[in-house]
């Protein structure tokens, strides 16, 4: 599933593509229950001569702003992609959304396996799901200092609170593993068990890891695109997501892979040691 590297790619690239953009229409919807909300019909006549106002991110929500304060909010899920793509090209069997655009151009969402979902939301329906979302890592006010404040006296493992989007909006199954090997923290240690040192390392290794994969245009393993069906570069980098068995890149020892709240789960076994504190 796209995490924040991913979806921050695919922003950026709509951004430049669709701010000042007209949407004239909806040319189909293949699959209806793409659409989360409103109803298919109320959906189609909102989105006729709308103007984009600009794109943005919300953990791993794509938010397109329209010029009535509305906007599209888009979950990619496991195989979404928004396409911008020339309203000549051929549409493709996966393709479960078409809106088009002034320019002869279309924005399409393709999904092959129809998990990802699309809302049409209103300004209360934003700051409605604002409100269901943690702290954006990259921004500013994330500081290690607020990281403290978020894991003390929690009860639970570290890698699945890190998947909590409740707590910290965007990190995945891919960043939270390269984050807890960066800061050398095993991911079934309780995370209210940290002292302060160790949660400043986590602070830091999730800002630098996912910083890097927004420079590298994220990680593409399977399905993911950017808007322009471009790969990021990040898994060349990855240090253990995806290697169990292979050398860990600090210390050499074999990478191991257990499965942590339902999710594959990849640490060097020397460099991340589990605390009995």
């Amino acid at each position: 599933m796209p995490e924040l590297p991913e979806v921050e790619t695919v922003r950026r690239t709509l951004d430049e593509a669709l701010r000042g953009r007209e949407i004239l229409g909806v040319a189909a919807i293949t699959w209806p229950r793409t659409i989360a909300a409103p109803a298919v019909d109320m959906f189609c006549g909102v989105l006729c001569n709308r103007q984009i106002w600009g794109v943005r991110r919300r953990a791993k929500y794509i938010i397109i702003d329209l010029d009535n304060e509305d906007a599209l909010v888009v979950h990619l899920r496991m195989t979404g992609r928004l396409l911008v793509v020339s309203e000549d090209e051929p549409v493709d069997p996966y393709t479960r959304v078409v809106l088009i655009l002034n320019g002869s151009e279309h924005l399409r969402f393709r999904d092959v396996r129809k998990f990802g979902r699309i809302w049409l939301l209103d300004r209360a329906g934003l700051e409605q799901l604002d409100r269901q979302l943690g702290p954006e890592p990259l921004d500013p006010g994330f500081t290690a200092e607020a990281l403290v404040n978020l894991l003390r006296g929690r009860q639970a493992r570290l890698k699945p609170l890190l998947l909590d989007q409740r707590l910290i909006a965007g990190l995945g199954n891919i960043y939270a593993d390269e984050a807890l090997w960066r800061a050398g923290l095993h991911p079934l240690q309780t995370a209210g068990e940290l002292n302060d040192e160790e949660v400043a390392r986590l602070h830091a290794a999730i800002t630098a890891v996912l910083a890097d994969a927004v420079a590298r245009r994220g990680t593409t393993l399977s399905d993911y695109r950017d808007a322009l069906g471009e790969m990021g570069e990040n898994q060349n980098y990855l240090a253990v997501y995806g290697r169990q068995g292979q050398p860990c890149p600090r210390c050499g020892t074999p990478v191991e892979r257990v499965v942590v709240a339902q999710r594959g789960t990849h640490f060097c076994p020397h460099c991340q040691p589990l605390s009995s504190s």
